[in-house]
């Protein structure tokens, strides 16, 4: 592992542990000096960045491996059946609300997050505006059950997760 990836891991391990993320902070925690960590990452942001990096990249494998062909081949009702497997049966954790975890930057990293994960949850604005609002609310519940699962608030257990599942299938018909 390079030392740019355990800043990294031990950045999100960090904040899977309630902790906040800082230059200080991630160096503190993988042994490094704050110059160390600097080295690598000239300034919060730019490590904040790097961490939704990892995370995004860290779904787009999973949906990647989930599709099994190129996400710009797919039609957008698989793409988003896709993200709502993944949303209904990943493993979440506060890391991945990355996105969300330093309110100062909050809109550069949401802007990240938008940019990364964009080509799973888009619905063309050419599409009728019925299937429009049932592809979005497919795609709402799904960001709802990965959320849920992250901040383990109200999550849904697996046996209403089946129900969820037919209850959105229906949004995603063609």
């Amino acid at each position: 592992m390079t030392t740019r990836d355990a800043i990294l891991s031990g950045a999100l391990e960090l904040l899977n542990s309630g902790g906040t993320v800082s230059l200080e902070s991630a160096a503190r925690h993988v042994g490094l000096s704050k110059p160390g960590v600097m080295h690598h990452f000239r300034t919060k942001e730019a490590l904040m960045l790097a961490l939704v990096d990892r995370v995004a990249e860290g779904w787009n494998l999973e949906l990647s491996r989930r599709l099994g062909s190129p996400v710009e081949d797919a039609p957008v009702a698989l793409r988003l059946r896709t993200y709502l497997e993944w949303c209904l049966t990943g493993d979440f954790d506060e890391a991945d609300l990355v996105m969300l975890s330093d309110p100062r930057l909050r809109k550069p990293l949401l802007a990240r997050w938008v940019e990364r994960m964009a080509m799973w949850v888009e619905v063309p604005e050419d599409l009728p505006l019925e299937q429009r609002a049932s592809l979005t609310a497919a795609r709402l519940i799904a960001e709802g059950a990965w959320f849920a699962a992250a901040t383990d608030v109200f999550p849904p257990e697996p046996e209403l997760r089946a129900g969820i599942r037919a209850i959105t299938e229906r949004l995603l018909k063609d």
